[in-house]
């Protein structure tokens, strides 16, 4: 069950057309968490009605998804159509453009999802493609196009990763119990869509009172997905001589914290493999600025209420995913999603956009962007 409130978008192409691009984005799913600073693309030949070629784009520095589908096609591609979620490059990166090697290939029409927001592209593919003779459709399925790379976007628009802000809680709105016990707060449904939410993220993000109470392995817990870089953010390094997340042969881990913060503890994390990184200050801000350095294009916090106050304060959260169970557990002092904000009136409250509501058994998720200027 979903429900939005937003009103439905004028629908563009053939019911076939939305068809073969919603096999675009099944495709490009293949390669989820795996492709940053690049986006997830998918790619679909057609001709007389059947596929005969499909790729999608693996991951940053291999060929992109069209290169991909045309070789699958081979000499099927002449006079075919071609479905591709992405605008196809026009420009020398680390591959030829695509551009190019749909023209070479002399396929008839193209059919876009979305024009790339990237202004090294931006239009030039669609106009390069049409300015040989090719018929060009662009908006089949663009929204979820869009939502598909959202972290991408929002990267080129805005050189800073998207920041996603997941959090559990019951019916009364505690995270834990007044000790701090929290496992578990939803049901396996929930917990099974949080894990899929992670295998789409570059890195995930909690604090030191996280490691201490929960000691979570913050993996994808599948076999074969992808796991994200783990993430600590702690300014004292007053953490855990054994966690899970020191050992990292499944999934890397950093620690980031501030300048000469217990040097002692560093080289024992550096012994295991754990990566360190002093950051002054350490501020949800800063850490999404090296991030975007870094490359990623989707990191989760997953952290407790006072990180997660910073985070939304500083600007380094722009969706919310609130996973609700129906359980009522009280306790005046047990911690809740979101800390101190500093606001004094509901006319202050942030109000989500683009909301939708699933229900997941018995589990209520509500997910939705906060305002652009929070």
């Amino acid at each position: 069950m979903i429900q939005k409130n937003s009103q439905p978008l004028e629908t563009v192409g053939t019911d076939f057309d939305r068809v073969m691009m919603q096999r675009c984005l099944e495709l490009a799913r293949n390669a989820l968490g795996r492709t940053s600073p690049n986006p997830l693309v998918g790619a679909v030949i057609v001709k007389d009605g059947e596929i005969v070629g499909e790729g999608f784009h693996p991951r940053a520095g291999e060929p992109h998804a069209e290169v991909f589908a045309l070789k699958s096609a081979g000499d099927r591609a002449f006079g075919s159509t071609i479905y591709v979620s992405l605008e196809p490059c026009n420009h020398y990166g680390r591959t030829p453009p695509c551009s190019e090697a749909l023209i070479a290939a002399g396929v008839s029409k193209v059919v876009v999802g979305m024009v790339d927001p990237n202004p090294l592209v931006a239009g030039g593919g669609i106009a390069r493609l049409r300015a040989a003779g090719i018929e060009v459709l662009v908006g089949v399925e663009q929204e979820a196009c869009k939502k598909l790379n959202e972290g991408f976007i929002h990267r080129i628009l805005h050189h800073r990763p998207f920041g996603i802000l997941k959090y559990a809680m019951t019916l009364d709105g505690k995270i834990a119990t007044t000790n701090g016990h929290s496992a578990w707060v939803t049901n396996q449904s929930s917990r099974s869509e949080v894990h899929q939410l992670r295998a789409a993220c570059d890195a995930i993000i909690v604090g030191g009172n996280t490691v201490k109470l929960d000691n979570p392995y913050l993996t994808s817990h599948k076999e074969g997905a992808h796991n994200p870089l783990r993430v600590v953010m702690s300014r004292s390094l007053n953490l855990p001589e054994e966690a899970h997340l020191w050992q990292t042969s499944e999934a890397p881990t950093l620690v980031l914290t501030e300048k000469d913060a217990n040097p002692d503890f560093q080289r024992r994390l550096q012994k295991q493999g754990v990566e360190v990184l002093e950051l002054t200050p350490l501020t949800p801000d800063k850490v999404m600025s090296y991030f975007y350095e870094r490359g990623f294009c989707n990191v989760l916090w997953e952290c407790g209420g006072t990180l997660a106050a910073s985070a939304i304060a500083q600007g380094a959260v722009q969706k919310v995913l609130a996973f609700i169970a129906p359980k009522i557990i009280g306790g005046s002092q047990a911690p809740t999603p979101v800390g101190d904000l500093g606001f004094t009136s509901m006319t202050q409250a942030l109000s989500l956009e683009r909301v939708e509501v699933r229900v997941l058994g018995s589990d209520c998720l509500i997910e939705g962007y906060l305002p652009f200027d929070t």
